[in-house]
């Protein structure tokens, strides 16, 4: 059986750069995509602006401290979905075994591609220079024999990068890996296995799978094989929507019970309308808190039956937030809803991606 060759493609600051590209003015200055007032986020921010400290999902008030001469750019997602289409047509050239992950990355199975190109390297490097020049953007592209080594390997060299991570290399790669460069090793997790004393590859790879079993559950088996280089899922060209969700930004922090409660049903409707609109049928509910000082909880419970309307959210909403801290001292800026096609052990075991709350929660 041949080796799989599997590409994963990232496009570097992907908002920031269309926007960079349409307006040559913003080009080689420090910008961030976002909301230019007092609670904005920043969406997207430039190479140049990342130099200051200045990163996605952090205010738009801490981002212009940091950069004095930060340039703020209001978000067009439509159109950032429109030059991603145009991305995704040059894809479409090699492969159609096309999964995308977000607007502006997917992996590409390009084992049996249209070309007939022996080596998944030649094709990377094709679909890194078409970009550039028939789009005028720069990729960051992955190339190995799975997904997990792909996506590791597109981190590896950005922005305008391209890793090989050859099948007999994989092991000592992995074997120096920081266990924070891991997929689906988020900041909890990380905690956890750094208290394990396992801070790379390595070290992981010394933990028995039935201790790891023991920790994390099945997602133990995820880490196991991974810290072997194994990752048997397939490129899936048709992508299953994991979750719908809804998040509301607070023009002032909340602390009193009776507002966060008001603020909780409205966003309980709105996602109850997101549900009807999508037809999406869930079990999983998360709740995200986002509090003053951008710190971040999630909680999450399944119900016995799908969840579709108000009278099946808000009282499972209600129990969630009775498990969430919060006073004058420490407010609430942003409360989201999440529905999420179960997040059973096997799902995770499937989408490691999925591991610590990364739910489409939109804003």
């Amino acid at each position: 059986m041949n080796e799989r060759k599997i590409i994963h493609v990232d496009m570097d600051a992907f908002f920031a750069s269309v926007e960079q590209r349409d307006h040559p003015e913003l080009r080689g200055k420090p910008i961030a995509v976002g909301a230019d007032e007092e609670r904005g986020v920043v969406s997207t921010a430039s190479y140049e602006a990342r130099r200051f400290g200045v990163h996605s999902a952090q205010s738009i008030q801490v981002a212009k401290r940091l950069c004095r001469d930060l340039i703020i750019v209001p978000v067009h997602h439509s159109h950032y979905r429109e030059v991603s289409e145009e991305v995704h047509e040059i894809f479409l050239d090699y492969t159609d075994l096309i999964e995308p992950i977000s607007i502006d990355e997917a992996f590409l199975d390009v084992t049996y591609n249209k070309r007939g190109v022996e080596f998944a390297v030649e094709i990377a490097k094709e679909i890194r220079q078409r970009i550039r020049e028939e789009l005028h953007l720069t990729a960051s592209a992955g190339v190995s024999y799975n997904k997990f080594l792909a996506k590791v390997a597109s981190d590896y060299h950005k922005p305008d990068g391209l890793c090989v991570i050859h099948p007999d290399k994989a092991l000592d790669f992995i074997s120096r890996l920081p266990i924070e460069d891991f997929w689906g090793v988020g900041p909890k997790t990380a905690q956890r296995m750094h208290a394990m004393g396992i801070f790379n590859g390595e070290q992981l790879r010394a933990v028995s799978r039935h201790h790891l079993l023991d920790v994390f559950g099945k997602v133990g088996a995820v880490y196991y094989d991974f810290a072997r280089g194994i990752d048997e899922r397939p490129v899936e060209a048709v992508s299953i929507r994991k979750s719908v969700g809804c998040e509301r930004t607070f023009m002032t922090d909340l602390s009193l019970k009776s507002t966060v409660l008001i603020e909780l049903y409205h966003t309980v409707l709105e996602l109850a309308g997101r549900l009807s609109k999508t037809e999406f049928e869930g079990k999983t509910l998360t709740l995200k808190i986002k509090y003053a000082d951008f710190t971040q909880i999630t909680r999450s419970l399944t119900s016995e039956k799908v969840l579709r309307t108000k009278d099946d959210i808000l009282p499972l909403s209600k129990t969630l937030l009775a498990q969430i801290e919060y006073s004058i001292a420490h407010p609430i800026r942003l409360m989201g809803l999440a529905v999420s096609n179960p997040q059973s052990e096997e799902e995770l075991v499937k989408h490691p991606e999925w591991i610590e709350g990364t739910l489409d929660f939109e804003e």
